[in-house]
């Protein structure tokens, strides 16, 4: 079987130049960090169940304390600075964004399910990025081959708390919902 070759670029790009190159790519998954573009790895199966179950989860969460939320998958962007991520799963209150949108421009939670060669950047480097948001309340760091999930919250005061759990309820204030860890790694 042959394998598609992806080239990424080797300079700099600003947001719409990224854009534009991204939208000419027959395959693959990229983000930019500090204008410089990055392939992201495919994923295995464990990471994207986790990704879809914590979709699911907050789906099911806002739907039933209905909150005026909504919640995106794997695929829409959050811009920060110089940088564009794409997070496993993201929770935004408001209206809808409008048909054709790309981006979510005020995330309040953010999933990310660590992967092999990005764990190190989602436990540092993106925590501290996702944090530059004045939008993000909750960033949970969701481990794709055991059942752990990492909970970063930011207070009303702008402190970040940190709390690891294995097992029951995360409750997510604002915007006044609860999932369970065991949703996440449900088979």
């Amino acid at each position: 079987m042959a394998k598609a070759r992806i080239v990424e670029p080797c300079e700099r790009m600003t947001r719409p130049e990224y854009r534009a190159w991204a939208e000419q790519q027959s395959s693959g998954r990229f983000e930019r960090i500090d204008g410089v573009v990055v392939a992201m790895a495919p994923e295995r199966v464990e990471h994207n169940d986790r990704k879809m179950l914590a979709w699911l989860a907050l789906r099911r969460a806002v739907r039933d304390a209905e909150v005026p939320c909504h919640v995106t998958g794997d695929g829409m962007t959050v811009e920060i600075g110089d940088s564009d991520y794409e997070p496993d799963a993201v929770l935004y209150c408001g209206n809808r964004l409008p048909p054709g949108s790309t981006s979510v421009p005020d995330p309040l939670v953010i999933v990310e399910v660590l992967s092999p060669s990005t764990s190190a950047t989602d436990r540092a480097w993106k925590l501290r990025e996702y944090f530059r948001l004045p939008s993000v309340r909750h960033y949970l760091i969701v481990w794709a081959d055991r059942q752990q999930i990492v909970h970063h919250r930011r207070d009303d005061a702008g402190a970040i708390e940190t709390t690891m759990q294995t097992s029951g309820e995360i409750r997510l204030e604002p915007p006044g919902i609860a999932i369970s860890v065991e949703e996440i790694y449900a088979e």
